[in-house]
């Protein structure tokens, strides 16, 4: 197995569904289900089924949502032996609806990640996985629930200098905190056609336009989504454009990330990067559609 670090979001996931069609104020019949969640654990959870091994860095609190999540997590095998367990703050939380159209609004509750993320990351800096002296060389995901001062430290700093960087903004919310590893082409960006457009600050038509704007703007690599219109993977003097497959949407939250994992555990198996694409595209696909993964 493969170890890969997965910094950032490990909550519970609130999700209100119905198959109406809503608007504001629509009170409507639905499902409400509670699921692990967050950039991170969604990440997490889809490199383990593709045979990777993820280690979570995140902030849990040591209440009895926490405990069940903890609880829920090492269930899947994924480790949360260095998870930081705060005290006094409590477990953070994610709140969306969805309706037959997809997303119709979302709230993140990740202060207590925001509040404790120095100590998130400690691990990469007195040990096990990194030092001053022997920074971390492996891969890392990294998701925009971090905050904006940190994101700017990890853009610069020696101690991420030598891992391979994806980095996801978690929502359209959060993009523009993406700028610092944007601009000093630190990181592999999966971002999707409205993320990219905000870090440009212009809007776009199809992700290989938004994904060139993305190289000139200093990004090392980019990876573009745009539902289910076609995708693009540009950069290192290459680009490659493929459409998802067409399938019914049952499901909209965690497709980005599980897009993001499937990408990344293809490309550590050692697809070429056009099969790595596919592969990504396939799983999203399966995923919004509702089927299971594997």
């Amino acid at each position: 197995m493969t170890q890969v670090l997965c910094i950032g979001s490990v909550l519970w996931d609130i999700i209100g569904r119905s198959a109406s069609h809503m608007k504001q104020g629509s009170d409507v019949p639905g499902r409400i289900t509670r699921l692990p969640g967050g950039v991170a654990l969604n990440i997490a959870m889809t490199l383990k089924r593709f045979g990777v091994d993820p280690v979570l860095l995140s902030s849990i609190g040591r209440d009895a949502e926490g405990h069940a999540l903890i609880t829920a997590c090492e269930e899947m095998g994924i480790d949360c032996d260095h998870v930081y367990r705060s005290d006094d703050l409590p477990t953070d939380r994610y709140m969306a609806i969805e309706d037959a159209n997809g997303l119709i609004a979302a709230i993140a509750d990740v202060h207590s990640l925001e509040t404790t993320e120095n100590n998130v990351i400690a691990p990469l800096i007195s040990g096990p996985f990194g030092t001053p002296e022997a920074p971390f060389s492996g891969m890392i995901s990294l998701d925009g629930n971090l905050t904006q001062s940190l994101l700017e430290h990890i853009a610069v700093s020696p101690l991420f200098a030598e891992c391979d960087l994806c980095v996801a903004p978690a929502s359209p919310g959060k993009a523009d905190r993406l700028l610092p590893l944007l601009i000093r082409g630190r990181a592999l960006l999966y971002v999707n056609l409205e993320e990219a457009g905000l870090l440009c600050q212009t809007e776009y038509h199809t992700a290989a336009e938004a994904a060139q704007a993305l190289l000139a703007k200093g990004a090392r690599r980019v990876l573009v989504t745009n539902g289910a219109r076609p995708a693009c993977d540009a950069g290192q003097g290459e680009s490659f454009v493929q459409t998802p497959p067409d399938v019914l949407v049952t499901r909209v939250t965690g497709a980005g990330d599980t897009f993001m994992a499937a990408h990344m555990a293809a490309e550590l198996a050692g697809a070429e990067r056009a099969d790595a694409l596919h592969h990504a595209l396939e799983i999203a696909a399966r995923y919004v559609s509702g089927d299971t993964l594997l």
